[in-house]
């Protein structure tokens, strides 16, 4: 990428090899997408204008080239010692100096590197690691999610949305979505969501109570909808606020009494840390949990693909396809 812009600004092109001193050359077959390269891509907000030209690109599975082992890639760069926060030197794969997954080889340090999980395609593992990710550090890490309890996830299509929903039915969670597609609601409640309401509609979020009554935990990542999600908890429940696709994440009229009178809470977490990696695929491992795959796309269509991303119409992670 050598400018900001609409997908049109993403061409393929020759260039050098990755220099790999103190680090592993992987032979990537395939690289997911996500929303977070639509927003550097656009340049919108500090933190998504790197200097330019960038490759794009945080989730990838290959093949080592030293080894010959099949791997997939944590995105998470630096993070540092403490599982409470990342270190101010912590970077996303894909966003800077560091060349993205968007390509046929990538240069890594060997720490980033885990075995790929034996029964996933390689289209899946490719879109694993940043909604993987994300979703568990949310929801485990952050948020202490246990069996019994209900979360509400909003947003049902997107990578992070089912990933999270996968791994919250599997520790006996109970769990609700929105959208404002019935079709996805639809595929949200087979993949174990017991309710989903239209976010379209006025008081969504008092039918959604109703409904499954209050939550424990609200999962979201628009960021405007802040006021909503505080209303669906129960006392001492806890917003986990990753994302802000929604006004920019800027939340106006927010009444800070709903917030505090009854205990409840809003936790700030975004992508993790090699534990959290390690702890998400372990609970892959077994083979119940896949990445939901709406499209594949060759490398040197990524244009094309990107377009499917800023259409919004996906359930799902869109991936590129180095074969």
């Amino acid at each position: 990428m050598t400018e900001h812009g609409g997908p049109e600004v993403l061409a393929a092109a020759e260039i050098p090899e990755p220099e790999t001193t103190g680090k592993v050359l992987v032979e990537l077959r395939t690289a997911g997408i996500n929303r977070r390269d639509a927003l550097i891509r656009e340049g919108i907000g500090p933190g998504y204008r790197p200097r330019l030209p960038v490759i794009l690109g945080s989730d990838g599975a290959g093949i080592r080239r030293d080894t010959g082992e099949e791997v997939i890639v944590l995105p998470s760069l630096r993070w540092g010692d403490s599982q409470r926060c990342a270190s101010d030197s912590f970077a996303v794969l894909g966003g800077g100096p560091d060349g993205g997954t968007y390509a046929e080889l990538v240069a890594l340090p060997e720490e980033n590197l885990y075995p790929k999980p034996k029964h996933l395609a390689w289209a899946e593992a490719g879109a694993l690691s940043l909604s993987g990710l994300t979703a568990y550090r949310a929801l485990f890490t952050v948020g202490d999610l246990r069996a019994g309890q209900t979360v509400v996830i909003l947003g049902a299509g997107s990578g992070v949305s089912l990933i999270a929903l996968q791994l919250a039915v599997k520790v006996g969670a109970r769990v609700a979505v929105t959208s404002s597609s019935q079709d996805k609601l639809n595929l949200a409640q087979e993949l174990g969501a017991v309710a989903g309401v239209d976010y379209t509609q006025p008081d969504w979020e008092l039918h959604l109570r109703d409904e499954i009554g209050e939550a424990d935990l609200v999962l979201d990542s628009v960021g405007s909808t802040l006021q909503e999600s505080v209303m669906l908890l129960r006392p001492g429940g806890a917003v986990l606020s990753m994302g802000g696709t929604g006004a920019g994440g800027i939340v106006d009229g927010f009444d800070i009494r709903t917030l505090y009178l009854k205990h409840k809470r809003i936790l700030g977490t975004a992508m993790g840390s090699p534990t959290d990696f390690a702890g998400f695929l372990d609970m892959v491992a077994d083979g119940d949990i896949d990445p939901v795959i709406d499209s594949v796309y060759p490398l040197d269509e990524v244009a094309e693909a990107h377009s499917q991303l800023d259409a919004n119409q996906r359930f799902g992670k869109i991936v590129l396809s180095t074969a």
